[in-house]
C-alpha cells in the first residue's frame, strides 16, 4: 500500500476523533481488522493517520482491543512514529487529576494478551530495555511544555488487565514498588510497535489517583471520561505540538531494533 501518513496517532479513552477534515479508509491485515478504518488528514503539515483503541463507540474493553491489527495496519500505510495518547490513573498522590505524564519505563502486569507477531518460525527476540522512543519522548515533553501544561516528564506505567480496576491492596503494592502510573492499554501495543521498528510515545493523561493512593471512594468510569473529556482540548493542542516536532528522518534506536534479525514473517 502507498505511503499515506508518516505518523500515526492511537487514541485512547474519549480521543474518538482527533481528525477533523479527513479521509477514511478500511485496512484489511493478517491479524484481523483493526479497531475501526483508519482516517487520514494532515496536521501541522504532515500527514497523520488516527485509530480510535477502543473504536468509535467505545465497543473494545482493554483485553479485546486488536492491538496487533491496529500496529499492522498503521505500518502497512507507512506509519513509522506513533503517538499513543492514553488515561491513566496516578499512583501516588503528588499527581493528581489533570497531570500530563510522559513515562519513561512500564511494567506488564497483563494476563491474556497476544505480546508478538512472531508466533510461528523462528523465533524473534527485541530489545525492549527502554520501551518508548527516546527522541519521540523529547518531543512530547518541549510540546507540552511549549502550550503550557508541564509535564512530568519521567515515571513508570504499570499495566493491569483490566477491565476492572484495582483493589486498594493491588494500588498500594503497585505503589510499594515505585511505579508512578497505572492504565490497562499500554500493552501489548509498544512491544508491538517495537517488534515493527517503530517509535512509540505514549502520553498519558491522569483522570484519577489509584484506590489505594488516597482514602476514599474508588475509581469510577463516570470520573475517567469526565476528566479526559475536560482535558481534551488542551491533550490536542499538545498531540498537534509534537507532530510538528517530531523530524522527519528518524535518528533514533527505533528503526534498527530488528538489523540482523531473521524474521519469519515479511513486514508491511
Amino acid at each position: 500500500m502507498a505511503d499515506l501518513a508518516s505518523i500515526g496517532v492511537i487514541g485512547g479513552t474519549g480521543l474518538y476523533k482527533f481528525l477533523e477534515s479527513a479521509d477514511e479508509i478500511s485496512v484489511d491485515t493478517p491479524f484481523g481488522a483493526p479497531s475501526d478504518p483508519l482516517v487520514i488528514g494532515e496536521v501541522a503539515g504532515r500527514r497523520v493517520a488516527f485509530v480510535p483503541r477502543h473504536g468509535r463507540d467505545h465497543r473494545f474493553p482493554p483485553h479485546r482491543i486488536p492491538y496487533r491489527a491496529n500496529l499492522w495496519a498503521l505500518r502497512s500505510i507507512g506509519v513509522r512514529q506513533v503517538l499513543a495518547p492514553s488515561a491513566v490513573g496516578s499512583l501516588t498522590s503528588s499527581y493528581g487529576p489533570g497531570t500530563l505524564a510522559i513515562p519513561d519505563q512500564l511494567v506488564d502486569r497483563t494476563t491474556s494478551r497476544a505480546q508478538t507477531f512472531y508466533d510461528e518460525g523462528e523465533a524473534v527476540h527485541v530489545d525492549f530495555a527502554d520501551p518508548y522512543c527516546p527522541v519521540g519522548r523529547v518531543c512530547a515533553v518541549a510540546a507540552a511544555e511549549d502550550v503550557g501544561w508541564p509535564p512530568v516528564s519521567s515515571g513508570t506505567l504499570v499495566i493491569i488487565e483490566g477491565p476492572r480496576f484495582s483493589t486498594r491492596a493491588e494500588s498500594r503494592w503497585y505503589a510499594a514498588q515505585g511505579w508512578t502510573l497505572i492504565g490497562m492499554t499500554g500493552l501489548p501495543e509498544a512491544v508491538l510497535a517495537r517488534e515493527l521498528a517503530l517509535c512509540y510515545t505514549t502520553i498519558a493523561l491522569v483522570t484519577d489517583t489509584d484506590a489505594g493512593v488516597e482514602e476514599g471512594e474508588g475509581v469510577t468510569q463516570a470520573e475517567v471520561f469526565r476528566v479526559f473529556a475536560e482535558n481534551i482540548g488542551r491533550l490536542r493542542d499538545v498531540l498537534t505540538k509534537i507532530i510538528e516536532s517530531l523530524p522527519v528522518d528518524r535518528d533514533c534506536p527505533c528503526p534498527h531494533v530488528l538489523d540482523g534479525i531473521k524474521l519469519p514473517i515479511s513486514l508491511p
